[in-house]
């Protein structure tokens, strides 16, 4: 099976690159920004019609969500408009796209988790991008994988930032009332590589790992995993805390479409198995300040 990857610089595309170069019989093409703008149609159609790949996976995405506000057109270009053109290169030449999405699709005045089938109402310009990135990938017939509050390796993340603080020995001050599902992007693209190989339908599927958490209740498990006091973290409100994009208080996402007989972990196991490969790609950072890391 041939695959490309689009956005493999990045904190999920390193992962799932890595991941599926350890596949018996696949064919991978991985393409960096520097390598491959999604937002060049011209790029794409070209790149697709060499490799004629049987699954690309989106993995390119602008995820600055507070940059978003403030630059709306260019977070839409990358996250919405280019889709389209993604989209149909893929059609052209029979491959199936997976189109990355998020939570913030809703807008978190739930109390249930969130169906693949739950009208959608973004709260900000980052969900309303990849909204309109969700309609170019499912009107052109392919799917869109919904997931939220990533962390790994590389890149930036919540968990990440944390850790550093907490090996700093640095107070925090983090919303509780906000509550979701942090999801370890190896999982994630685990579940990618089962969802490119399978006979399911085009469509829409969630995937996080399983259990909800607040920032708040998260923070402090970051900090114990560091071996600091959880109690330099803060709770504090939204509204204590403002940002210029306004984030969703209830980002809980179902998995009804699609019930793997291995169902996604609980955070809580996913972020202690993940924790000795975050500390080791974090250049030691955590573990040289804290001299700790257990479990």
């Amino acid at each position: 099976m041939r695959w490309l990857v689009t956005g493999a610089g990045g904190m999920l595309g390193r992962d799932l690159t890595r991941l599926l170069r350890a596949v018996p019989g696949a064919s991978v093409h991985a393409f960096t920004r520097a390598e491959l703008d999604v937002c060049d149609a011209g790029a794409v159609a070209a790149a697709l019609r060499a490799v004629r790949p049987d699954v690309v996976v989106n993995c390119a995405a602008w995820t600055d969500v507070d940059a978003a506000e403030r630059d709306e057109a260019r977070a839409m270009a990358v996250n919405g408009t280019a889709v389209t053109g993604l989209a149909l290169a893929c059609t052209r030449v029979g491959a199936r796209l997976l189109q990355l999405s998020t939570d913030y699709v809703f807008d978190g005045a739930a109390r249930t988790p969130y169906a693949e089938d739950a009208p959608t109402r973004p709260l900000n310009a980052y969900g309303r991008a990849k909204l309109a990135g969700e309609q170019a990938a499912l009107g052109h017939g392919h799917y869109v994988v919904r997931t939220e509050w990533l962390y790994g390796a590389h890149g930036r993340s919540f968990a990440r930032t944390m850790a550093i603080k907490a090996a700093e020995c640095t107070p925090v001050r983090v919303v509780d009332d906000q509550v979701g599902q942090p999801t370890w992007t190896v999982d994630l693209a685990e579940r990618l590589i089962l969802l490119g190989g399978s006979r399911l339908p085009p469509g829409i599927y969630h995937v996080t790992n399983a259990g909800t958490t607040s920032w708040y209740d998260y923070a402090r498990r970051i900090f114990e995993l560091v071996g600091a006091d959880p109690g330099m973290v803060e709770p504090v409100s939204t509204a204590d805390f403002p940002r210029p994009a306004r984030r969703p208080a209830y980002s809980v996402l179902g998995s009804d479409a699609w019930r793997p007989p291995v169902p996604m972990r609980d955070w809580r196991a996913a972020l202690s198995a993940a924790w000795p490969h975050l500390v080791a790609a974090w250049g030691g950072v955590v573990s040289q300040a804290v001299g700790v890391g257990g479990q």
